[in-house]
């Protein structure tokens, strides 16, 4: 069998224009994506978008309806022929860990192992996650931390080239995760697998992922490193699945979004088309309204006078909420450390230019904007 190993020429996992539907219903349209040696690829989105169902086709699990699978450049799935899973060299890790709870840990992490080197691989890899001491324990007298970890090192014993991962650390409490998250990116990296981990939780995804592929309906809308998602989203649902964001109405004249905090570039957007120009809350900047005091520059675009609605202290920051005056509308503000002004204090918000976004509106309105009188 060709040498699937990360050195081996091909990329280690490859599906071109794969589609799917169940009963008719389409749950994928025409996906495409690359796995590379050594990288993590978190596949991102809410539930249902189809993020699990790639991945069965993937591992071969499911058959998809169109499209090709390959496997260090070999096509292992296409409209005449299908190799299963085992015939892929691809390695298996779901969210309930599915350890075989009549062996012992060591048995579940050697299953199905060659026997020269068996001993061996298996110590360094329980060692490796600190589970060497429970060698001879049984799944059920494991937490479920100690239970992912050996789920994990079992994935990773027959050193496959892919690692397919769907939710692995869903079920585990927050304490745990974190920890367990950095651990295993570094077993992951040690040994060169390429990774397609799917998620539903974005804060997961940029931690572990070196590129992060977002689905939304069946679909990928955006592939990329984190930052360059986080930073050059493609749309406001997208940037939407990353943190919250306040949302400002306006309308384009001459390549520029006419709002309420003045004027946002907009190029390529049509003449008097309705946008929403958005910006998450850490990035608005908060001035007092002082009697007598100075204003706040231009700086950062035109500044908007609004009263509090409420604060709160959430953390390690605090969460200001702005009932703006010209619409009524209410924005939100974070800014480290304490912050509560009292309900009713006037403020001024200005939004940050190099911060926000302009998105052309889903639905044009059929109304006059007052920003362009």
């Amino acid at each position: 069998m060709k040498d699937l190993r990360p050195d081996a020429d091909g990329v280690p996992l490859e599906l071109a224009n794969v589609g799917h539907a169940y009963d008719g219903v389409p749950v994928l349209d025409d996906v495409s994506m690359v796995l590379r040696a050594g990288e993590v690829t978190c596949l991102l989105g809410p539930s249902g978008c189809g993020k699990s169902t790639l991945l069965r086709i993937a591992a071969g699990v499911e058959r998809q309806d169109r499209g090709t699978v390959a496997v260090g450049g070999r096509v292992v799935s296409d409209a005449t022929r299908h190799v299963p899973p085992e015939g892929r060299q691809v390695g298996l890790m779901f969210q309930d860990f599915a350890l075989f709870p009549h062996l012992s840990v060591a048995r579940n992490v050697g299953f199905g192992l060659p026997a020269p080197g068996r001993g061996d691989r298996v110590r360094q890899l329980l060692d490796r996650v600190g589970m060497g001491r429970h060698a001879e324990k049984f799944p059920h007298q494991l937490s479920g931390g100690e239970q992912q970890r050996v789920a994990l090192v079992r994935a990773l014993a027959p050193r496959p080239p892919i690692l397919l991962m769907d939710e692995p650390f869903s079920g585990l409490d927050n304490r745990l995760r974190d920890g367990i998250r950095d651990q295993t990116l570094d077993i992951l990296k040690e040994e060169g697998t390429a990774v397609l981990l799917v998620t539903h939780e974005p804060e997961e995804a940029m931690r572990m992922a070196d590129r992060i592929a977002l689905m939304r309906e069946g679909r990928i809308v955006q592939q990329g490193a984190p930052y360059a998602i986080y930073t050059g989203p493609a749309d406001k649902e997208a940037a939407m699945f990353f943190s919250d964001l306040n949302v400002v109405h306006g309308v384009v004249r001459g390549a520029g979004a006419e709002t309420a905090f003045g004027r946002f570039p907009a190029p390529g957007l049509a003449d008097l088309a309705d946008v929403e120009v958005v910006i998450r809350p850490q990035h608005l900047r908060v001035d007092f309204d002082r009697a007598g005091g100075p204003l706040p520059t231009e700086a950062d675009g035109v500044p908007a006078r609004g009263r509090v609605l409420r604060a709160r202290f959430v953390g390690d920051q605090s969460l200001i909420e702005v009932r703006m005056e010209h619409d009524g509308s209410v924005l939100k503000a974070t800014l480290p450390g304490v912050f509560l002004p009292k309900a009713g204090t006037p403020l001024w918000l200005s939004l940050r230019r190099e911060r926000c976004f302009v998105f052309p509106c889903r639905v044009q309105r059929v109304v006059t904007n007052p920003y362009l009188d």
